[in-house]
């Protein structure tokens, strides 16, 4: 099954979708704020963190949106959308000190949740820009798979609530590695280009995966149909 991931077929079935080419392009454009405006490991790894913020943001939106499907989805987000948005945001704030600490930003610095975020976003002039980015991608997919393709109706609160936790361990034990080999190389160039690798390779399993979450639901529905035939 992980063999799947690349293998060239699926790829291309994968990429026939522009919403996917629109998300490769977004996790390529740290390659562009690294030779033209020559971000080093400190404004990627910000970026990366400010990610978890916008992905964060979004499955609260998911989270309500699965509201519109049921009155048990609508109280279950009542309750869950508050639980999340505390646990999670605890979640991002102590990862959110590490990474400031790591970069060599703790010195002096105050650590809130908003200093934090003015931190992050101070790295690099164009921060907002890369950040705008990833929200756009992610506000894409919200309107045009989540609502749109109708994936609200098939989930509900308890399963977006959980949804991003594996992604962003995943993705950010990678990271943080990515970043030690960064900040420790006498080649600073190759370890950012590293960090931008894995990110990337990240970002096409999760192309996948949400490929074959999408032929499943049709897949069940097309079952459905079957039997009611």
């Amino acid at each position: 099954m992980t063999s799947r991931f690349f293998d060239p077929s699926e790829l291309v079935r994968v990429y026939r979708d522009p919403l996917s080419w629109v998300s490769l392009a977004v996790d390529l454009a740290p390659v562009w704020a690294v030779f033209v405006f020559g971000w080093t490991a400190t404004p990627l790894v910000a970026l990366y963190w400010l990610e978890n913020i916008v992905i964060g943001v979004f499955t609260i939106l998911r989270m309500i949106g699965t509201a519109l499907s049921s009155v048990v989805s609508l109280a279950m987000a009542l309750f869950m959308v508050p639980f999340f948005f505390f646990h999670y945001g605890i979640f991002c704030f102590v990862h959110g000190i590490f990474v400031r600490v790591f970069a060599g930003g703790g010195d002096g610095g105050e650590f809130e949740p908003v200093s934090l975020i003015n931190w992050a976003i101070g790295t690099a002039p164009e921060m907002v820009g890369f950040v705008a980015a990833i929200a756009g991608v992610s506000l894409l997919y919200y309107v045009f798979d989540f609502l749109g393709r109708g994936e609200y109706k098939t989930s509900n609160p308890q399963v977006e609530m959980f949804s991003p936790y594996g992604r962003i361990v995943t993705l950010h034990v990678a990271i943080i590695l990515g970043a030690g080999v960064a900040f420790s190389l006498d080649e600073p160039l190759a370890g950012v280009l590293l960090l931008i690798f894995i990110r990337v390779v990240f970002g096409i399993v999760m192309t996948v995966l949400r490929q074959r979450k999408r032929d499943a639901r049709v897949g069940a529905a097309e079952s459905v149909a079957d039997d009611a035939a």
